[in-house]
């Protein structure tokens, strides 16, 4: 299992009423021991007077200073809790890129941030900051989308033992560390899923093709990926009931997964 020791909360807006992100991580940092450090990026162009009266680095000192005084203000309530927290604010862009960066030089073993798809005009630059950090973040990231309480969480780790793309066969065993760590400190339910894509049929092995034969290949292909499925998890406890093999696209199997979970 993967310890968690340091989480970096990423916050969009310290002066937001609501921060799921940091009542979530506060919930996580309880159950593993964990400390907070509560991360703004400061990537707000400045308009800086030119009469000299007012120079950027100026500027720059002062909006920095009030940003680490709101976080500072909401690391008192978190200490409050018994949760240690620190707070850090820095001029830094693109906001996913920022966020990665603290992540590493403060050694956080996870990221915790929110979903920011707040507005529909701008829903589809937002959901772009969300996916570059969930592809460039060295280490797991948590997207929060409410601020509900966890209650013996069902977690759903999605993994690929066929190694599309070429991935690490490390990275199925992290994923399946950090799915363990979570269930065991929140006392919740693991499910692991692999979403397999059957691939065009080899003509050199079946130069003729009728529905017998690909009904046949189709066995084949989810037979291969059982097998493999079940030796990335041979090292786990988890149940054969909370195993999913699934045959579509990673993208819609663990969406639809993640939804049914929801019901349990």
């Amino acid at each position: 299992m993967r310890a968690i020791r340091r989480i970096l909360v990423a916050i969009k807006d310290p002066e937001a009423k609501s921060l799921p992100s940091v009542a979530k991580a506060a919930q996580l940092a309880s159950a593993f021991g964990a400390r907070i450090e509560l991360f703004h990026a400061l990537d707000v162009p400045l308009y800086v007077d030119t009469s000299g009266r007012d120079s950027l680095r100026d500027r720059t000192r002062v909006q920095r200073a009030h940003c680490l005084k709101q976080l500072e203000q909401l690391a008192v309530q978190l200490r409050k809790r018994g949760v240690e927290a620190t707070v850090a604010a820095e001029w830094d862009f693109p906001a996913h890129e920022a966020i990665i960066r603290r992540a590493t030089r403060a050694g956080a073993d996870l990221i915790v941030a929110e979903c920011r798809a707040r507005h529909r005009a701008a829903t589809w630059l937002l959901r772009l900051t969300d996916w570059e950090l969930l592809r460039h973040s060295p280490v797991p990231v948590l997207l929060v989308k409410t601020a509900r309480p966890y209650r013996r969480p069902v977690v759903l780790a999605a993994i690929d033992p066929g190694h599309a793309h070429a991935k690490s066969s490390k990275l199925d065993d992290e994923i399946l560390g950090m799915g363990m760590s979570v269930e065991e400190a929140m006392r919740g339910n693991l499910h692991v899923i692999h979403a397999y894509l059957p691939k065009v049929m080899p003509a050199s092995r079946y130069p003729t093709i009728t529905p017998d034969i690909t009904t046949r290949w189709l066995a084949e292909v989810k037979e291969t990926a059982g097998r493999r499925f079940d030796h990335a998890l041979r090292k786990t406890n988890v149940p054969r009931t909370q195993r999913h093999l699934v045959a579509a696209p990673p993208q819609t199997a663990i969406e639809a997964a993640a939804r049914q979970m929801r019901q349990l």
